[in-house]
């Protein structure tokens, strides 16, 4: 087919999408960590949730493993996740000797502090959040069993009976939807008034950027394809945003050969974003495909700029080289 012979199509591409800081500084930890220790650098548990990043990383010579008992006592570092860990994780590699380098997001970590703040306060601790995520995981395991008392839904939070309503405390996930959590913390402010609120919003910068750039777009498009992991969160809303804002087809994809052509149909205009855990160039392969297909005019549609960086563990700074 040649150029001329394939329909138009206009492709509205969000901006912010893709990495974010934390995203961002977790992965070159692994990468320096490579560079300065050499291979083998294990890791726990994806270090994103993204498949490309995890391969690209295995590929340079990560060992990806479930639990730190898969671990030989060889000496060489392990890494854990940009979305946290459990207190018991490090008080385990400590007791193993184990050289560890934490990439847990600060943004994460915040969370964990404001959990520990409120449990020495003697305060009841809500964590909005969705069970069995890592960062939930994570988040609960800061303090002892018990502490925590998770809610996923205005359902949940309609049901939830406190200890004591004068003393409690909510924090919540960093990957959720912002419209959702709205929701769920407005039943728990109007059932509870005296409930503690975060100093500063849980729900990072990155999600709600990614998701108000969703929003911008979404009812003006035939379709959205979201690029990202099933199992990370921040796409899977995402995907849902695009939906609720009233886009057609909202589809959540891998990579490129993850399209389904069929369900299109006849489109004319489609918006593009991508979870924070997924690098550009799949974004690429994406708009590719549609050129294979399409006469694409790409426009770019931003509505926030992002400048936020965080630092390195000591250990991986030039400085310390």
């Amino acid at each position: 087919m040649s150029e001329f012979e394939k329909p138009p199509l206009d492709i509205l591409l969000s901006a912010p999408r893709g990495f974010c800081a934390g995203v961002d500084r977790a992965i070159q930890i692994v990468e320096l960590a490579l560079k300065k220790f050499g291979a083998p650098v294990y890791v726990r548990h994806e270090i994103v949730h993204n498949r490309y990043v995890v391969d690209s990383l295995r590929d340079k010579g990560a060992v990806f493993v479930e639990e730190l008992d898969e671990i030989p006592d060889d000496g060489q570092p392990v890494v854990f996740s940009a979305h946290g860990v459990p207190k018991s994780v490090p008080e385990a590699a400590r007791t193993r000797q184990m050289f560890f380098l934490d990439a847990t997001c600060p943004l994460v970590s915040k969370v964990h502090k404001e959990a520990q703040i409120h449990f020495k306060r003697a305060r009841e601790i809500v964590l909005i959040g969705h069970a069995g995520h890592p960062e939930v995981i994570g988040t609960m395991g800061q303090l002892p069993p018990g502490s925590v008392s998770l809610i996923e839904t205005v359902a949940d939070a309609e049901a939830f009976q406190p200890r004591d309503p004068a003393s409690l405390a909510y924090i919540t996930q960093t990957t959720l939807s912002v419209d959702d959590t709205a929701a769920i913390v407005k039943v728990l402010m109007d059932r509870f008034p005296a409930i503690t609120a975060p100093h500063k919003e849980d729900i990072c910068y990155a999600t709600t950027n990614r998701q108000d750039a969703v929003k911008r777009i979404a009812a003006s498009v035939d379709a959205m394809i979201v690029v990202g992991a099933p199992n990370s969160s921040n796409s899977q809303r995402l995907r849902e945003v695009a939906e609720r804002e009233g886009c057609p087809v909202s589809v959540l994809i891998q990579r490129a050969g993850d399209i389904d052509w069929t369900m299109l149909g006849a489109i004319r205009r489609v918006g593009v974003t991508a979870g924070a855990s997924a690098p550009e160039v799949l974004v690429e392969e994406v708009i590719d495909a549609f050129a294979a297909r399409y006469r694409v005019k790409v426009e770019v549609v931003q509505t926030a700029e992002e400048t936020i960086a965080f630092n390195l563990p000591r250990e991986l700074r030039p400085a310390a080289a």
